[in-house]
């Protein structure tokens, strides 16, 4: 049941990253060309530098499948839909106590 569940959140993931590759390329493609579309993914697989794909597969999405803003970030950057809360919060704690209320992490087993 485990390898069952691991094998389809691998398929899931491999899916979701070719379509955001497949949208980051046609953002790119849209706004600057095909030739920086291509350096572009080429570029995320090989160098593992992403943010031209993540850019284009926010536009990609946006402009050429026609989605809207909002849709289209989170399929861009699904981790700033973790992030950002805590963000917020600590802005709005930041604001209303004049301190951030940031505290370390303790280890579990921890001897006072």
């Amino acid at each position: 049941m485990k390898i069952t569940i691991g094998i389809l959140a691998v398929a899931a993931f491999l899916v979701f990253s070719s379509a955001q590759i497949a949208a980051g390329y046609a953002g790119i493609e849209h706004g600057i060309g095909p030739v920086w579309a291509l350096a572009a993914v080429l570029s995320a697989v090989f160098l593992r530098f992403t943010l031209p794909i993540t850019v284009g597969a926010f536009f990609g999405a946006m402009t050429v499948w026609g989605w809207h803003w909002a849709p289209a970030f989170i399929f861009a950057a699904p981790g700033l839909a973790f992030a950002l809360p805590g963000v917020i919060s600590g802005i709005f704690s930041l604001a209303t106590t004049g301190a951030a209320n940031l505290t370390r992490a303790t280890p579990i087993c921890a001897e006072h």
